[in-house]
């Protein structure tokens, strides 16, 4: 069985106020080509369609093509992150065709995607996680599988005694770890001939071990915005063949390796760079085999067009603005100008030469330590320029210019 796992769209979103529509389209179509060209049996999006809630219409215009093409070439498997509003995602949930699944409710979880393979034959059984928001989903967890709820009330951490679980993202985790756990073993009870088939369980959680970049949106519950990555795939006891992640935007593995599988739980990443921490990233979606129950996952990262590359410039203006940086001038950069002195007008010079700069920030080095205060401070005879140039050369680290000083002087004339 041949899987596609990609998450963290967050179509609708900019990137400093750069409008990225044309890249999540550039995006789109290169997804559709994967797919006519891997022919998987799914494509499993594992949270964050949208970057907002409440989406802008043309990101959902977008969204609404991009799945009407992905649907005419393979099963799609959505389910909501915490950018996304489940409720809205949810709407017309039960109206949808195999073709597009949605898992976007609590009551959803443990409820298996019986995925066919070429021959029309169940080939794997997928259990999609809508993102899991402690403060609600601990109240209907507890509750909402009679088979598993007297494991969780034992665990819980609730002194009212509703039989709430603990408030925090563990807790509701190993409780939907649980209920999916009964819900195979009820499959198997029922489908004795799918003991060899793999499981897959998708996530949108920040677990224990990841790398984060500066686009995340922060989940911390409790001072706490994270869960290990047994709360998914214990050690022992039961777990997926392969666990497929969302949430935090750099591909990566996460967890120690498990024999036979190796590892076995991955966040594909975004398909964009959505800060200037991951300039660096190659970005990409994962192509996943699975084999049987229990065997070798193999993992393809395939990486997602650049529609316009990112670069981090810093040093004197002078060097940024020279030839030796031409090659970024196409580039959305960031550009931090070290000189000692603010240059004049430096936004303006800086997107001469890099028309997509986004971030101009001016970093002069590091200033010496400050005396004590009362080295600058105003005191009977003495001239406030004088005091205002002893300042500037203090805490600033050179002294006042001639224009400077003139200026601090007409500025004290003006009001004494």
């Amino acid at each position: 069985m041949r899987i596609i796992h990609t998450s963290d769209w967050h179509v609708g979103r900019s990137l400093h106020g750069a409008d990225l529509s044309a890249a999540h389209a550039q995006f789109f179509d290169f997804l559709c080509e994967l797919v006519d060209q891997e022919q998987p049996d799914a494509l499993l999006v594992a949270g964050d369609i949208f970057d907002r809630a409440i989406a802008p219409v043309e990101a959902v215009a977008l969204v609404d093509d991009a799945l009407a093409r992905l649907c005419a070439r393979t099963r799609v498997l959505l389910t909501p992150g915490n950018h996304d509003s489940a409720g809205r995602l949810a709407f017309g949930q039960g109206l949808l065709t195999e073709r597009l699944v949605m898992r976007a409710r609590v009551t959803d979880v443990g409820r298996a995607v019986a995925l066919p393979n070429g021959a029309g034959q169940v080939g794997a059984l997928i259990y999609p996680l809508p993102y899991l928001e402690p403060d609600w989903a601990r109240l209907q967890l507890a509750g909402s599988d009679p088979q598993a709820a007297s494991e969780d009330r034992r665990q819980a951490a609730d002194d009212a005694g509703t039989g709430a679980l603990a408030r925090s993202h563990a807790a509701v985790l190993q409780a939907a770890h649980r209920r999916i756990a009964a819900a195979h073993a009820r499959q198997l009870a029922t489908h004795p001939h799918w003991a060899g088939l793999p499981v897959v369980v998708s996530a949108h959680a920040f677990v224990v071990g990841g790398r984060t970049s500066d686009s995340e949106r922060d989940i911390r519950v409790g001072g706490v915005d994270f869960a290990p990555l047994e709360a998914l795939s214990p050690a022992t006891g039961w777990a997926p063949d392969y666990l497929a992640l969302g949430h935090l935007h750099r591909p990566q593995w996460v967890g120690p390796a498990r024999p036979p599988g190796g590892q076995l739980a991955r966040y594909s990443g975004s398909p964009l760079a959505f800060s200037f921490s991951e300039w660096q990233d190659t970005k990409s979606v994962s192509l996943v085999e699975l084999g049987e129950r229990g065997g070798a996952v193999r993992l393809t990262a395939v990486p997602t067009p650049v529609w316009r590359r990112l670069a981090v410039l810093r040093g004197p203006l002078a060097e940024l603005l020279s030839p030796a940086h031409a090659a970024h001038r196409s580039a959305f950069v960031s550009v931090e100008v070290t000189d000692a002195a603010r240059p004049r007008e430096l936004v303006g010079r800086v997107r001469e030469v890099f028309p997509h700069a986004l971030v101009v920030r001016h970093a002069p080095p590091a200033l010496p330590t400050p005396q004590a205060a009362s080295s600058v401070a105003p005191g009977p005879g003495r001239d406030p320029v004088q005091v205002v140039a002893g300042f500037l050369a203090e805490v600033g680290g050179r002294p006042a210019t001639t224009v400077e000083l003139a200026e601090v002087r007409a500025s004290y004339e003006a009001v004494r």
